[in-house]
């Protein structure tokens, strides 16, 4: 694995273990069906979780009863993904370099990770490890910001990203057609993430890799204007427990 592999803002993670584990929200409660329907996986079936992070779609993924590999560059998440599901088989590696063999998965996942590394030199990577007919499986928790409040928090958290890839620019969506996976394919599903302000908003804006990048003071000077949010809005202040809207959108393409 090379520097090369693995965008600069993602090393931020290294700082961000903790935040990630608290602030980012699970899946809603139609992802198990869907993982077993549109991707085929469940019991009998090998499926690698890529860019896993701390696992927390990894479990998802266990629950299936199929058997489970993650993939994970960066040591700080991996270990917590080991702390979390010591069953699960784990190792270092990328998307650019799967360290397993030729064929030899019946799905690939990436939640919450394609942007980093949506190129086609990765799908070919993919495309390797998968057996044909496999399916590859993108996912991502969006905040919903339709919602005001949730789209004036998205403003605080923006002015930061500068380069960093993210689901949101669409940039990704660049990495297709490819020659060796058939059409994209979407779906939509609605959620929430309900807990305590402090984990569900302010460590989700800590676990971002951009934010976890910036230096110290400005990093302070983000949990100022958050607090603040929090505060001048009525559907979170003085509230112990909040409720933050998502969208979570999946897309399966096929290993022709």
């Amino acid at each position: 694995m090379t520097g090369q592999d693995v965008h600069p803002k993602v090393v931020a993670y290294t700082q961000a273990a903790d935040n990630y584990v608290r602030g980012r929200p699970d899946y809603p409660a139609e992802m198990p069906g869907w993982l077993r329907g549109e991707l085929a996986i469940g019991p009998g079936a090998n499926v690698l979780d890529l860019g896993a992070g701390t696992g927390k779609f990894t479990k998802s993924l266990v629950e299936t009863g199929a058997r489970v590999i993650a993939v994970e560059p960066i040591a700080e998440m991996r270990r917590k993904l080991a702390s979390l599901l010591p069953g699960v088989e784990a190792h270092a590696g990328t998307a650019g370099a799967i360290p397993l063999p030729d064929g030899s998965l019946d799905a690939v996942v990436c939640a919450q990770a394609f942007h980093w590394f949506a190129t086609a030199e990765a799908l070919a990577e993919i495309h390797r490890v998968l057996k044909p007919g496999g399916r590859l499986g993108l996912i991502w928790n969006v905040r919903d910001e339709r919602v005001p409040w949730v789209e004036r928090l998205g403003l605080i958290i923006n002015r930061h990203q500068g380069d960093a890839p993210r689901y949101h620019s669409g940039a990704w969506r660049l990495a297709f057609p490819h020659p060796g996976f058939g059409a994209l394919e979407a779906w939509r599903f609605s959620h929430a993430h309900v807990g305590k302000p402090e984990d569900v908003i302010f460590a989700r804006v800590r676990s971002t890799s951009f934010i976890a990048a910036l230096p110290k003071d400005a990093q302070r000077e983000v949990d100022d204007e958050v607090r603040a949010l929090v505060a001048n809005e009525p559907a979170l202040a003085g509230k112990a427990e909040v409720s933050v809207p998502y969208v979570t959108e999946a897309f399966r393409a096929i290993r022709l």
